[in-house]
């Protein structure tokens, strides 16, 4: 019985092992994220693609509405919008749910737009959750593992307009580097 328990503490070990996770090291403070390969694999391929690119360097959370959400990887602190790869299929249905911690996917009203954008959602979000108000709501694809706080800190920025963009925090919250800690 003991070497029983001790082979499913030991695969329950390795399969949380295996979780992909991230480093995202801000000018707020460090998130790590664990991402969900199993339930969002086309997602979570996707984002790691740009992680390893260097995409999410020196970008920032340009859009951040406190008691909701937190959303970057898209712009640099001069507005400038990052070139991205082709749109990919959106994975809502993975039985994954906009909750307090969760990352999920940032996209335009077409469903299947989504490139490089993410977002943290600040609270729990079900109204983002599939099906949606459009059919499909937002692929979330992992949660964050630490650094809820530094989320709330970020949800917190003074903001404002910046062109046509609104919720732009007045002092860029930078996203410094997105390391892969693991990507199995």
């Amino acid at each position: 019985m003991k070497s029983l328990l001790a082979a499913i503490v030991l695969t329950v070990a390795a399969v949380a092992a295996a979780a992909p996770s991230v480093e995202m090291r801000t000018s707020a403070g460090l998130i790590v994220i664990e991402l969900d390969a199993e339930k969002a694999p086309v997602t979570v391929d996707n984002f790691l693609k740009y992680a390893r690119a260097g995409q999410y360097d020196g970008t920032i959370f340009h859009r951040v509405i406190g008691g909701f959400m937190i959303q970057g990887g898209g712009f640099t602190p001069a507005m400038e919008e990052r070139k991205t790869g082709a749109p990919i299929a959106n994975e809502a249905k993975n039985g994954l749910k906009n909750r307090r911690g969760a990352i999920a996917m940032a996209r335009r009203p077409d469903p299947h737009s989504a490139t490089a954008q993410f977002f943290i959602n600040q609270k729990d979000n079900p109204a983002l959750d599939y099906p949606g108000h459009d059919g499909w709501g937002y692929a979330v694809f992992g949660r964050v593992a630490r650094g809820i706080e530094v989320v709330d800190r970020i949800a917190r920025a003074r903001t404002g307009n910046r062109g046509i963009h609104e919720d732009v925090p007045v002092d860029p919250i930078v996203i410094e580097s997105v390391r892969i800690l693991s990507d199995r």
